[in-house]
């Protein structure tokens, strides 16, 4: 684990420690972010906290053919309760994604320096959402960085039942369109077990992200 100085650049991941921090410090210029996902770094840290580099020996991820798609979902897509958008309006959905209490948090790791951030990668193309709309209401999306051949999912949110899950599924649909390879989810939960995402070691999701 090292400590970044302005210069651009981050260690090896096998370099991690036993939790996956690999590098601490440095800032979230465009450069530095794009660098990072690139290299299989994800930042993630609290509030008052040094930005802390992140790359898990074992990462969350969704091989695009394995996504499940329970009967009941399948039914709430045919009704087209929900109209799916990209990219109209990323601001929205990050700050939705802050704001949503989530159960056994303590507020959020999505601060406003975190905001400032990805919307700057927004404007470069290289951050993307996903929105989800009932009545003209956004009531769910994604975002995350897009690498061209995997996406690299950063948060989610729902203000009504299955809106993230609309949103997950549509991602994975246009990404299957086109031919990416991965998403990635970076960390275990079991929301996204039960969507059919599987954890793999750092060195195969590594080669994965190296071989465009």
């Amino acid at each position: 684990m090292q400590y970044l100085t302005k210069e651009l650049f981050f260690p090896n991941v096998n370099e991690a420690d036993e939790e996956g921090i690999v590098a601490i410090g440095g800032d979230l210029s465009p450069e530095r972010l794009l660098l990072a996902y690139q290299s299989g770094i994800f930042p993630w840290f609290n509030e008052g906290e040094p930005i802390l580099w992140w790359s898990p020996e074992w990462r969350m991820v969704l091989f695009l053919d394995d996504i499940i798609i329970s009967k009941s979902m399948r039914n709430i897509l045919n009704r087209n309760i929900f109209k799916v958008t990209f990219n109209q309006n990323f601001e929205a959905v990050i700050a939705n994604c802050q704001k949503i209490k989530r159960e056994g948090q303590n507020g959020t790791w999505i601060t406003n320096e975190m905001i400032e951030a990805y919307c700057k990668l927004h404007e470069l193309g290289k951050a993307k959402s996903v929105e989800v709309w009932q009545d003209e209401e956004l009531v769910g999306g994604l975002y995350g960085v897009d690498l061209g051949h995997v996406f690299c999912g950063e948060s989610m949110f729902s203000k009504v039942s299955n809106a993230s899950k609309v949103a997950f599924i549509a991602l994975v649909n246009k990404l299957k369109n086109e031919h990416y390879r991965l998403l990635d989810c970076q960390v275990y939960n079991s929301h996204l077990e039960s969507l059919g995402c599987v954890e793999i070691n750092r060195d195969d999701f590594i080669y994965i992200l190296k071989s465009e």
